[in-house]
């Protein structure tokens, strides 16, 4: 069952995408055609929507391979996050680049006067556009209950900007139409005007691509800098042999370490016990977002390293490492 709601959320995806793609194409070329900068500036907007979701796909992508390549990436997020950042900047730097030549291209219509009124097509595929991408929302949002809320918040916020960025698109083109009906000149400039917001907003898409990108690698960076920190103050505890793991939690503004650590095997398990009991008081004191440790002894076996296996059984002595 949930095979087959995994097959149908996935149609529905590659639906949204072709569609998308096919009016992002019909804008562009009916733009072009009669003479609507909104309407190209909306064909800019679709083009990053597409983008992004292609971004997405070959980071997740990326991340398997990385992965699958490297196992020991599973315990290096900060290498793993720095090897998913090209691809995202990359592809917010082209859309960036084509809101700027948008910008540069509309600007210089407008300061030369070459302004015409779009043709009555271009407010046909204006409102056919509109209706598509509310059709394909709702039923993709209908088919996404498996997704996770953060997801679907999401998703939602992204159709609530796309929404907005058809209906600044749809006043320019009508605006512009009414101006050449009524003979109002001035209506004319409704066209490009609209077209020089849209390709704002989607510079600033681009910008916010980037920017939540790197702030995500940094974080992950500095996360892992932490926990390298962490693992240097349990090492230092009297007693501890060595860290076989540690990780660290975030929880809000706080963090909860969970450790594994071996111990020499011979004492008991008090003298364990106050080892590890000294190990959660030296990172909670020294690291004062530390709110919870959770530390797990273990006995160090390493072959015979305390004692000969020539010993006998009633050979054995305490011997706690110094």
């Amino acid at each position: 069952m949930r095979r087959e709601q995994t097959v149908a959320v996935d149609s529905i995806a590659a639906v949204s995408m072709a569609s998308n793609f096919a009016l992002t194409t019909l804008k562009g070329i009916v733009g072009i055609l009669f003479n609507s900068y909104a309407l190209l500036a909306d064909a800019l907007f679709s083009l990053a929507e597409i983008l992004s979701t292609v971004s997405s796909s070959l980071t997740d992508a990326w991340r398997r391979f990385y992965e699958h390549k490297s196992p020991l990436s599973r315990q290096d997020p900060a290498q793993k996050a720095k090897s998913f950042l090209p691809i995202a900047v990359f592809i917010a730097v082209l859309i960036l680049l084509g809101a700027m030549q948008t910008i540069i291209t509309t600007a210089m219509a407008i300061f030369e006067g070459n302004i015409l009124a779009p043709g009555y097509v271009a407010g046909v595929v204006v409102v056919v556009s509109l209706v598509v991408k509310e059709l394909v929302f709702q039923i993709q949002y209908r088919s996404s209950s498996a997704w996770a809320e953060k997801e679907r918040e999401a998703y939602v916020e992204n159709h609530r900007y796309s929404l907005y960025c058809s209906i600044i698109v749809m006043l320019g083109v009508f605006g512009a139409m009414a101006g050449h009906a009524l003979d109002i000149p001035m209506m004319l400039y409704f066209d490009p005007t609209m077209a020089i917001i849209v390709a704002i907003l989607v510079a600033y898409r681009a910008y916010i691509m980037v920017r939540r990108v790197i702030n995500s690698a940094l974080a992950t960076t500095l996360f892992q800098e932490d926990t390298e920190r962490f693992i240097e103050t349990v090492q230092r505890v009297h007693g501890i042999i060595t860290v076989e793991d540690l990780r660290a939690q975030e929880q809000g503004h706080y963090v909860r370490v969970i450790a594994k650590i071996s111990v020499n095997p011979q004492i008991t398990v008090t003298e364990a016990n106050d080892i590890a009991n000294r190990a959660k008081v030296l990172l909670m004191h020294r690291f004062s977002h530390v709110n919870d440790v959770s530390i797990l002894v273990l006995p160090y076996d390493a072959g015979y390293p305390y004692k000969s296996n020539q010993l006998g059984a009633n050979d054995d002595m305490p011997n706690l490492l110094q």
